[in-house]
């Protein structure tokens, strides 16, 4: 049986270490890409000689070359100019189109049934770029969202408590910026509302900072943007493609109709599977959530509406 290729575009922090997990998941053979000469083949020779020591079988190759990439059932898009101290969202926008443009021609050229998983920022206005750029089906489009959104939400809860990250959940739904919508009602910790766990101030202040958490690491970090917990979350994404497990992972998805919202991708609860995105699922949400994920709305659309795409 003939492996799954992956390819990942911009062999940054990002796609380097999206490179790492996928192989080590041993998800297919990846094609890392980038426009730097040498940089990604650099980087991929190193993560092959890290094969034997994390017994991985998964092939890495880097490339500056598209052609290398033919055939690619999934392509993760890391590619484009990170963050930095002080600049909105949106300040990337115009930048990051370009680059975007350039890389979906050049990924759909080779790879016309690929599934587009974006990692580029701002990124809900990204997804949409690259729907309009790659003229594929939207259900093989979708962003990084709410997987990384939900657990960084996750990891404060569990700090907080003194408790196993694996046990706890949570879910953010929205435009994956300032914007974001945690919502309360559905974090847990076994099953357990978090609201029985904790008090409602410390509630408040996990989902305050899972808004600002992309910001408070930028800020920490002064050069650059996060990488390690986006590139494990976009990895469990591929995954669920890949191996077609129908996880529900809320995730930049395009929506019809769903929560009001027609004609755009923003970040909901969807089932990720082998067919990409096979299904939304509404929840119910109480007035303030639903006003909060207006607003989410809202502000995508505005910065979509500028792209005049």
């Amino acid at each position: 049986m003939a492996r799954k290729k992956i390819t990942v575009v911009g062999a940054g922090h990002v796609g380097a270490h999206t490179a790492l997990w996928v192989a080590i998941k041993e998800l297919g053979d990846v094609v890392l890409l980038d426009i730097i000469e040498g940089v990604p083949q650099g980087k991929s020779l190193d993560l092959m000689e890290a094969a034997p020591i994390e017994k991985f079988d998964s092939f890495v190759r880097g490339t500056n070359d598209y052609a290398d990439t033919a055939g690619s059932d999934v392509v993760i898009i890391t590619a484009g100019i990170p963050r930095k101290p002080g600049m909105s969202r949106s300040d990337l926008i115009n930048t990051n189109v370009g680059i975007l443009k350039t890389v979906v021609e050049g990924i759909v050229k080779h790879s016309p049934n690929a599934h587009l998983l974006i990692v580029t920022n701002p990124l809900d206005v990204m997804v949409f770029a690259a729907w309009k750029f790659s003229g594929l089906p939207s259900h093989k489009i979708m962003g990084l969202s709410g997987a990384l959104d939900g657990s960084r939400m996750r990891s404060f809860i569990a700090m907080e408590l003194g408790v196993s990250m694996q046990d706890v959940h949570a879910m953010v739904i929205g435009g994956h910026a300032d914007e974001m919508v945690p919502l309360k009602s559905y974090a847990t910790v076994s099953g357990i509302p978090v609201g029985q766990l904790l008090p409602a101030d410390k509630v408040d202040a996990i989902m305050a900072r899972t808004k600002k958490a992309g910001g408070e690491i930028v800020a920490l970090l002064k050069t650059g943007s996060a990488y390690s917990a986006p590139s494990a979350a976009v990895a469990e994404m591929c995954e669920a493609i890949i191996k077609d497990k129908k996880r529900v992972i809320p995730s930049a998805v395009y929506c019809d109709g769903q929560y009001g919202v027609k004609g755009m991708f923003i970040g909901v609860p969807s089932v990720i599977g082998g067919n990409g995105v096979e299904k939304i699922i509404e929840i119910r949400l109480d007035e303030g959530e639903k006003a909060a994920f207006n607003a989410s709305v809202a502000a995508v659309k505005a910065l979509i509406d500028e792209l005049k795409l």
